[in-house]
């Protein structure tokens, strides 16, 4: 699969006949743009038009991060997939109120049962997490009976406040204690790694969209809106624990970050670019990871599961196969 080109550097990105160049005061970089499938800025680049045009014919998503590390938006190039009909299949599975309500169960399910498989994980280590596994198992089983999204939406927010409760036991680290969720700004150094952790898995599953017919702004779980993308929100919400908030526990555990790697200022914490460039690494190197896939017979990477959630989605919406959210096994 293509790469992911991640900038933190402060320059300007360009056009150069056929190909790219990143520009800094050190020089200048050629990115190879046929092997480039998105780019992630969190430094102060500068863009133009050529640029923009360029990255439309290659098919090349580009996301932007502030100072922070705060998602801001995204460069979506036209879509070279658009299908007229596959749109269609999604406004009609998001118009009637059953049919939106099978797959944003199947979505909730999905990440229900692998915060389930990562508290199972940790239990199995000898971590004191036996009441929050058993919690999030009894809040599981009413999936079913939800019979409207915003209830839906309740439940699933209740299962992760049990799952988070189980973060103190599984890091064991008091520098990062958990607390309480905290979004923009969060109010302390494992809300920021969850925070960033989530904001790249958002990017990555919406540039993994722009690879299908799939129109991004029709979501099931959160409401299409005003908001101008959804879909990419609800098939995160399938991955996030076993991508981010595992490479998060690895990466505390193996003090590869520590508290030293944040700074607080008067927009809350924020991580120093040593430890972003940390972060992305490491999950760049996750998302290669490859698995033995049961249903295919053959080993996938990480990434290639969520193109390959799409893909069933996808089928589902023709009325080819029913969807089934993935699942991990360890």
């Amino acid at each position: 699969m293509k790469k992911t080109l991640y900038i933190f550097s402060n320059g300007e990105l360009s056009r150069k006949d056929n190909t790219l160049y990143f520009e800094t005061e050190k020089g200048r970089r050629f990115i190879p743009v046929e092997d480039t499938g998105e780019i992630m800025i969190f430094g102060e680049v500068e863009i133009n038009k050529k640029l923009l045009e360029f990255l439309s014919m290659k098919e090349i998503v580009l996301h932007f991060f502030n100072y922070h590390g705060y998602y801001m938006g995204s460069y979506y190039p036209r879509e070279h997939l658009n299908s007229g009909y596959m749109t269609l299949k999604q406004a009609e599975h998001y118009l009637d109120e059953e049919k939106r309500l099978a797959i944003a169960r199947e979505f909730v399910r999905g990440a229900a049962k692998n915060i389930r498989q990562v508290l199972k994980y940790y239990h199995g280590r000898e971590k004191d997490v036996g009441d929050k596994l058993n919690a999030v198992e009894n809040l599981t089983a009413s999936i079913e009976s939800c019979r409207d999204t915003s209830v839906l939406m309740a439940l699933e927010g209740n299962i992760r406040d049990h799952y988070y409760q189980a973060f103190d036991e599984i890091v064991g680290n008091p520098d990062f204690a958990f607390q309480e969720r905290s979004r923009r700004p969060p109010k302390n150094y494992m809300n920021t790694l969850i925070s960033f952790g989530n904001s790249i898995m958002y990017t990555i599953c919406l540039s993994e969209i722009y690879k299908t017919h799939l129109d991004p702004r029709i979501g099931y779980l959160h409401a299409t809106n005003f908001r101008r993308f959804t879909l990419n929100l609800d098939v995160a919400e399938i991955f996030k624990p076993i991508i981010v908030d595992r490479l998060i526990f690895t990466l505390l555990g193996k003090k590869m970050i520590t508290k030293d790697d944040f700074d607080r200022g008067t927009e809350g914490i924020m991580m120093k670019e040593k430890a972003r460039k940390c972060f992305v690494e490491n999950l760049d190197e996750k998302l290669k990871t490859t698995i033995n896939h049961r249903d295919i017979g053959r080993p996938v990477s990480y990434r290639r599961l969520i193109r390959l959630e799409l893909y069933k989605l996808e089928k589902h919406l023709m009325g080819e196969r029913e969807y089934q959210a993935f699942v991990a096994r360890w």
